[in-house]
């Protein structure tokens, strides 16, 4: 076993590396960008390294400074995690050039397994099933759009170095071919530096299921399978294992094929073989087709370590230093059930925009198992994902198991930035995902209904005003009174202004639009009449917040604050912090409601914003290439 390992990524998955390194005497070394200086993961380490600038090319994409801190600290190996520079062949070559050991698999199986036409070709080889689909090198648009005709629309554009759903397009129609390839290509370019797309069929019924395996050069296992069908453009938003409705027939076979696949390369260490699955007739053996292979660890293994009770990343850091496989197929075995929510900073109503901020409060579920890179007092940053946390539950069914996801989501609670909670609060509760008929169009389906405020109950405004008026706790009786006069004042919040009037230590009368009620303590939370809410609100700067079955959050009222003088429709802000990539229009151009007006990169993803109405632009005020802050003025179309 290492002495001494440089764990060369950040956020969640370094500190989840450090917590196993600790339990087996593995000292670990940070490497920490301008941006993550006072990063938990940073703090967690033995020491650290200052390895460049915040944006990823200046630092956690600089493959020689993090050699060269590894080698500066004594480190004998280096653990990529995953993004960045995990599965990046050369970076590979170079870790093994310096005397330094890689802890994942070789630089031959990276790039065997790296571009996806090539990899298909193998996997047909090999006897693995793949999608129809066009995966040539040539990349002329004439050549690609006869091949979308042959194979039949719907279509996938999916980028040959891609991963995460950038630089993947659905095409359902032939006219709109052309246009989605270009985004598809430009997006890739900006994520992978590889502009080049193959095509697939687009399965009608599709799930994605994947499975663990686990290779140490020679001989590979796999750990069963994970469902990760509940998706969003691409993206996985709850992952489960394992998955439902599989037949014991369905899964020896998919286990069969990706061990197949893992042992055709030689694979050593973790990975994972994606599948897409046709679920219109159930899980059937000749229905699962290979996508593509994750030669790296995944943001989902939690939920295969909860049901096989194996540390993933012990196995890493053993068959790296020499050890033979861990276990024996015969030796792995499913227990009960497991899920994972992804919890990120993004503004939901307004389209999932990753949003920032400052995590003013932040208090995660016990029962529960949350993997997260941040703290309480952190900012969320502009230049990485904007992932919060991993919420994991286990339970010996997936009806338990969802059941604990359900109350361990209502019990996280974040203040200072906008977050999908709620989202994932309805997505538990979806009667259909809790029945197990899952697929990756669910959520598009059902995207009105699981977007939707919730009501907000009478007691939770009144919490609110409790909370502005300093008052939500019991005991708490004087703050913002005068003596000599009676124990009530108002409080004006975002969308409402309430009358507090405090009746006893345990008791106030609220107010608010003609409505009122008395509140009183009950011990674990406050009450009125029968509806009952626990004690949690949190006021932070000019926020307060509500916590309980469903989060509420308001702005206090700044009788300072004066509205802005321009029209929002004359507009276009910027909605993050990001690089304005692309600009369609100058001043003078007549534009109509929806066109294109500029593209802005943030957080690894493009973002296209249009005219809200239309008119004539008036002033083009930035330029492609300019790094810009949230709110920015971009574009101003003419008065009305």
């Amino acid at each position: 076993m290492f002495r001494k390992i440089l764990i060369a990524n950040r956020g969640e998955i370094a500190c989840r590396v450090i917590d196993t390194c600790r339990r087996l005497g593995v000292a670990t070394v940070a490497v920490y960008s301008d941006a993550d200086r006072d990063a938990r993961h940073v703090a967690m380490a033995h020491e650290a390294a200052h390895i460049g600038g915040p944006a990823p090319k200046d630092s956690y994409l600089k493959g020689d400074a993090i050699i060269a801190a590894a080698k500066a600290t004594g480190a004998e190996a280096i653990h990529p995690g995953y993004g960045f520079l995990s599965e990046n062949p050369d970076f590979v070559d170079a870790v093994e050039q310096a005397e330094l050991t890689f802890i994942g698999p070789s630089a031959a199986a990276i790039r065997a397994m790296g571009l996806k036409d090539a990899a298909k070709a193998l996997m047909e080889k090999a006897g693995v099933p793949v999608v129809p689909g066009c995966h040539g090198d040539n990349q002329d648009d004439r050549h690609l759009a006869q091949a979308a005709d042959a194979i039949g629309y719907p279509v996938l554009i999916k980028a040959v170095a891609g991963g995460g759903g950038k630089g993947m397009r659905l095409v359902e129609a032939p006219g709109d071919f052309d246009e989605k390839l270009q985004s598809a290509r430009g997006e890739a370019l900006t994520a992978f530096g590889n502009p080049a797309v193959l095509i697939e069929k687009y399965v009608q019924k599709p799930r994605h299921i994947e499975v663990q395996v686990f290779g140490d050069g020679t001989r590979a296992v796999h750990l069963f399978e994970r469902d990760c069908s509940l998706q969003r453009r691409h993206q996985k938003v709850i992952e489960e294992a394992p998955a439902p409705g599989m037949t014991e027939e369905m899964r020896a076979a998919m286990g069969q094929a990706a061990v197949r696949a893992a042992e055709a390369i030689g694979y050593a260490g973790a990975g994972t073989i994606e599948f897409i699955v046709d679920g219109s007739e159930g899980l059937r053996p000749d229905r699962f087709w290979f996508m593509e292979m994750n030669t790296r660890l995944q943001v989902e293994h939690p939920v295969t370590e909860a049901i096989t009770g194996v540390d993933l990343v012990e196995w890493q850091l053993r068959v790296a230093s020499g050890e033979s496989l861990p276990a024996r197929q015969e030796d792995l075995e499913i227990t009960g059930h497991a899920f994972e929510a992804r919890l990120y900073a993004e503004d939901v109503p307004a389209g999932f925009l990753p949003a920032t901020g400052t995590l003013t409060h932040l208090k995660f579920p016990q029962g529960a198992r949350s993997e997260t890179g941040v703290r309480q007092g952190d900012r969320i940053s502009p230049w990485y994902d904007p992932m919060i946390a991993k919420i994991v539950t286990h339970g010996p069914t997936r009806l338990a198991a969802l059941n604990r996801l359900e109350r361990a989501l209502a019990a996280t609670e974040v203040a200072g930035t906008v977050t999908n909670l709620a989202f994932l609060g309805a997505l538990a509760r979806h009667e259909g995902f809790r029945a197990g008929a899952v697929d990756t169009g669910l959520i598009a389906r059902d995207i009105e209904a699981l977007t939707a405020a919730p009501p907000v109950p009478f007691i939770a405004r009144a919490l609110a005003a409790l909370g502005a008026a300093g008052l939500a706790l019991p005991g708490e009786t004087a703050q913002g009174f005068t003596l000599w006069q009676a124990l009530r004042r108002t409080v004006q919040v975002e969308d409402f202004t309430a009358v507090v009037e405090v009746l006893s230590s345990h008791a106030r009368r609220v107010a608010i639009a003609g409505d009122s009620g008395v509140i009183t303590w009950a011990g674990d939370g406050w009450r009125l009449g029968e509806a009952k809410w626990p004690a949690r609100v949190v006021l932070t700067g000019d926020e307060v917040a509500v916590f309980g079955p469903d989060t509420f959050r308001w702005r206090l009222h700044d009788p300072l604050d004066r509205a802005s003088d321009h029209a929002a429709s004359d507009l276009t802000l910027s909605p993050m912090p990001g690089q304005v990539k692309a600009v369609f229009v100058s001043a003078g151009q007549e534009v109509a409601a929806g066109d294109r007006l500029a593209i802005l990169e943030a957080m690894k993803m493009e973002h296209t914003l249009t005219a809200a109405r239309a008119g004539r632009v008036a002033e083009v005020l930035v330029t492609p290439g300019a790094q810009v802050e949230a709110h920015a003025a971009l574009i101003r179309l003419e008065e009305e």
